[in-house]
């Protein structure tokens, strides 16, 4: 064990040494409600003359699709769309929306949902820069290298940030693999944050989608490399955010000042994980989402808390300095008193929004291939508090089938 995490520390410090001049940046936001409106003018600037638009079914029936459609029309601006994005979207869905882009004669993107959308329409950009190249093939670090398509990016959800994300989440259609393609050309050009467009969204949808921005944000900030002032402040500002939003938009949908915010937060919370990574609760939420199609953010609301129990005194001090910006520890308590009562207060919020303890469908027969998986995903790359080998990985996701160990805040 200890070799193990000696290569990984040794891995991540020359990955650090040689991110830092690399060209990152942000995603431009247009934000509030009815900002969709300005999709025209943002089509303009890219000189693009026809977006493929790209979403899911749900989105589609709901009519929110329609409403960009409509200021598409009302500007006399061609389109084609591919609304067939299912969750966890596959390398199939990834080629599909290449055949519909190159028939269609397009020259952008307009992805619009969650980060279902959003990952196809990135991995079928990537495929169309690299047309040799496979969706399998692209997996990995920086394997585009080449300037895509204009993308703009309209999150439904605030949870994945993948509207600033370098990130592209696909599962292989025959291993029910899920991977991602990682370039830094993959962020989008535009971020559209109109709160009027996730103002109907279910709240089971809201409570998972925002522990997912959460995740991202708790995460990042517990990265031990890599990360920087900007990438951990903008953690620190999501996460206080979404402690004080999240519940309110689950409770009232139309509330679209919380709705606002928790869009921020996301996006925040989005390119705080670009920059400084994240760790083995994703490592785990991948596997699981491969395997049984978990909803990505509702598999992040579960197995979060749960892995921060298992990294113990390692992420005291970050945990507590988390508690204390969110407003759930009063400084005058020890900093493992804060950093437990930050993770009982996630716990706490889950159960409010009706979100699961454990995964009990897990079976045993997979959990040796989740383990591997999950290792191999987080070993060397991510900066993680505490290195995990196959074997430890087993045991936390054994304990995400059981649910939350013996735990007394403080």
């Amino acid at each position: 064990m200890f070799l193990l995490s000696l290569g990984c520390r040794i891995v991540q410090f020359v990955f650090n040494c040689a991110a830092l001049p690399l060209p990152w940046r942000k995603a431009i936001t247009v934000e509030g409600a009815g900002s969709i409106n300005r999709i025209p003018e943002l089509l303009a600037s890219c000189k693009a003359a026809k977006p493929l638009v790209v979403t899911d079914p749900g989105l589609v029936k709901a009519g929110i699709v329609s409403r960009v459609q409509s200021v598409l029309d009302k500007a006399g601006i061609p389109y084609a769309l591919y609304s067939e994005v299912e969750p966890n979207p596959s390398v199939n869905t990834v080629n599909k929306i290449v055949e519909v882009y190159r028939s269609g004669l397009c020259d952008a993107f307009i992805a619009i949902g969650g980060g279902s959308a959003m990952d196809a329409a990135k991995g079928a950009a990537a495929r169309l820069v690299r047309p040799r190249r496979s969706v399998n093939q692209l997996k990995g670090l920086f394997k585009v290298r080449r300037k895509i398509a204009p993308f703009i990016a309209i999150p439904t959800t605030a949870g994945t940030g993948s509207e600033t994300t370098i990130a592209a989440l696909i599962t292989d259609t025959e291993t029910h693999h899920k991977c991602a393609i990682m370039d830094l050309c993959l962020v989008p050009r535009y971020a559209v944050l109109d709160s009027e467009l996730s103002a109907g969204l279910p709240p089971a949808i809201t409570a998972a989608t925002g522990m997912d921005a959460l995740t991202h944000a708790v995460e990042s900030y517990l990265c031990w490399t890599i990360s920087t002032k900007e990438s951990r402040r903008f953690a620190l500002e999501a996460a206080k955010t979404i402690f004080e939003n999240l519940e309110k938009v689950y409770r009232d949908g139309s509330n679209l000042e919380a709705r606002q915010a928790m869009l921020k937060a996301s996006y925040k919370a989005g390119f705080s994980f670009t920059r400084a990574g994240v760790g083995n609760i994703h490592a785990i939420v991948h596997a699981l989402g491969g395997l049984y199609g978990t909803p990505h953010g509702l598999a992040n609301a579960v197995i979060m808390p749960i892995v921060l129990e298992d990294y113990g005194k390692a992420v005291y001090k970050k945990l507590a300095k988390l508690a204390e910006c969110a407003g759930v520890a009063e400084a005058s308590r020890t900093v493992e008193q804060k950093a437990k009562l930050f993770i009982d207060a996630i716990y706490q919020m889950n159960e409010r929004m009706g979100i699961p303890k454990n995964f009990d469908f897990i079976k045993d027969e997979d959990i040796d291939q989740m383990a591997k998986w999950a290792a191999h995903e987080s070993n060397p790359l991510y900066p993680v508090p505490v290195v995990w080998d196959r074997k430890h990985f087993k045991r936390v996701i054994e304990q995400v089938r059981k649910g939350r160990a013996v735990f007394e805040p403080f």
